[in-house]
């Protein structure tokens, strides 16, 4: 899909959902990461990322669509356009679009363990968990005063 598509379902999209033109550009922007969509005040002109078209398909992008679309035509009837006024929350609600847009599969947090590490008192055996590195010729055992090893801890074993 290429800019003029993008438009023409903006154009679409507006009519349809908001029985009101968009008279504007949008267009794709490659750049667009972490955000699904974008809309700027100045200029009226709507981005979409061609990611998330790519990794959930065109009914997720035009939720995307819609809630772009909210802030396009209530900042053009000057009335609450952002996130936290009522008027963009029950417009959004109306038209079906989305809130949030979904998180892009290649930047997801892996899930991790609370603890990467595990200090081993050589004397009582008392275990100490840290979530960072520590240099265990500096530190003791604060029970016994013994020598601390210090243990890796394997990541995959308890997330899957």
């Amino acid at each position: 899909m290429d800019d003029k598509e993008l438009q023409a379902w903006v154009e679409r999209v507006s009519l349809a959902s908001f029985g009101l033109p968009f008279r504007h550009k949008a267009r794709f922007n490659r750049r667009l990461r972490s955000t699904g969509g974008r809309y700027f005040t100045h200029s009226h002109d709507i981005e979409i990322s061609p990611a998330q078209l790519e990794a959930f398909g065109a009914d997720e992008v035009e939720k995307i669509i819609k809630h772009e679309l909210c802030h396009y035509h209530l900042h053009i009837l000057k009335r609450g356009y952002r996130h936290r006024d009522a008027d963009f929350k029950q417009w959004l609600k109306r038209v079906g679009g989305s809130r949030y847009c979904r998180t892009l599969p290649d930047r997801a947090v892996p899930k991790r363990l609370p603890y990467r590490y595990k200090l081993v008192c050589g004397r009582c055996g008392t275990e100490y968990l840290r979530k960072r590195k520590l240099d265990v010729r500096k530190y003791v055992c604060g029970k016994c005063r013994g020598k601390l090893q210090s243990y890796t801890l394997d990541l995959r074993s308890e997330t899957e």
